[in-house]
């Protein structure tokens, strides 16, 4: 059983998935997902919420008790051999806590970001869970005294990074003017983040328009996503490609989480941005124990990129950075340098191999098929 809650964490466990039935083809996964795990194979119980944010998921509590119970049902009438949680860490570690009850052992695959905040939890995840399988590799030794086993595997976005085709192909492959330079701009993966986010976009485009109408400029979204502002028709919106879109650009304004990574990953100039609910903010911000938000940034230990954030992810700002991610040759290239640097970070690593491998482990399976 896998249980994830958002886009990310959903494509992971498709990723997962592929990997389990490519080594052991009779086993039947169920959980919680959405159309990727289902297109490889996973029965699905309940969808993922979508949810960011202490104030959303209020919001949203009745649904996300619904599928909790759906969750629960499923557990205990199925009894996997395996628990595979997948971050969302309030709901999944209460869900730990029925396979413990009914001694169903856990693989915890994506920590949750104890070493961002509540770091207590550390405590409960280790006497809840039989195995560890990290993203980062920082985050083994906030496990170290636990006894809790923990693996850093590599994190599954430089899996998905398999680009061997030139810009210029690149950009004909999206519709783009093949010798015209493309600016980025990645609003986020979940329907809220769009909301929040789609206004500021929209005028930073206007903005680069304005001072480089020569500059095409792209919005990828995730197939699930709309924008719902109208945007000038010079602005092209593309779906389920944003590693195409991020791999052929010259710089990207990114909303902050995963896609920083992946933007990292490609080497892509980038300037991160984000909005909470006033709410939601004062809270993480009052709890947070981090000096960056960006991944970029958190692997670097130092301000690589620049950070927006809530009042400053601000149309004009945003821009001016873009402007200079274009224009300033030195700082462009001591950006991309660190830039691939973090890249070194996870060369060699196949989490989706080594996670399904480790699930293998847990459950006693024998007779891989190893293709």
């Amino acid at each position: 059983m896998i249980s994830t809650g958002e886009a990310s964490g959903e494509l992971y466990g498709a990723m997962l998935s592929r990997e389990v039935k490519r080594l052991w083809p009779d086993t039947e996964i169920f959980g919680i997902g959405g159309p990727r795990m289902k297109a490889e194979g996973v029965s699905l119980i309940a969808p993922i919420s979508h949810v960011v944010g202490i104030v959303e998921a209020i919001r949203h509590i009745r649904e996300i008790r619904l599928t909790f119970k759906k969750a629960s049902e499923a557990l205990i009438s199925k009894k996997p051999d395996v628990l595979v949680l997948i971050d969302y860490p309030d709901f999944n570690i209460t869900l730990a806590q029925k396979a413990k009850a009914s001694n169903i052992p856990v693989l915890y695959y994506v920590s949750p970001q104890v070493w961002a905040w509540r770091s207590g939890r550390v405590k409960k995840i280790s006497s809840l869970v039989n195995r560890m399988a990290v993203l980062f590799p920082f985050e083994v030794e906030y496990y170290k005294n636990t006894g809790l086993p923990c693996e850093f595997v590599g994190h599954p976005v430089a899996e998905t990074i398999n680009i061997r085709r030139s810009r210029e192909e690149l950009k004909k492959d999206l519709g783009l003017d093949a010798d015209k330079k493309v600016i980025t701009l990645l609003p986020g993966s979940r329907p809220n983040e769009i909301q929040r986010h789609q206004k500021i976009i929209r005028e930073v485009a206007v903005k680069i328009h304005g001072e480089f109408p020569d500059l095409q400029i792209v919005v990828p979204l995730t197939a699930e996503t709309r924008l719902t502002e109208q945007f000038p028709g010079y602005v092209r919106v593309v779906y389920n490609r944003t590693t195409e879109a991020v791999a052929c650009s010259e710089a990207s304004a990114v909303a902050s989480g995963t896609a920083t990574l992946e933007t990292a990953l490609l080497s892509t100039p980038m300037v991160v941005f984000y909005k909470l609910s006033p709410l939601t903010y004062y809270l993480v911000k009052s709890l947070a124990k981090v000096r960056f938000v960006s991944l970029v940034n958190i692997l670097s230990g130092k301000e690589v990129v620049r950070e927006m954030l809530q009042k400053d992810a601000h149309p004009e700002k945003i821009f001016a950075e873009i402007k200079r991610l274009l224009t300033d040759t030195q700082y462009r290239g001591e950006m991309i340098f660190s830039l691939k640097k973090i890249g070194d970070i996870f060369q060699g690593k196949k989490p989706s191999v080594r996670t399904a491998e480790i699930i293998g482990e847990i459950a006693g399976w024998q007779n891989a098929v190893h293709i």
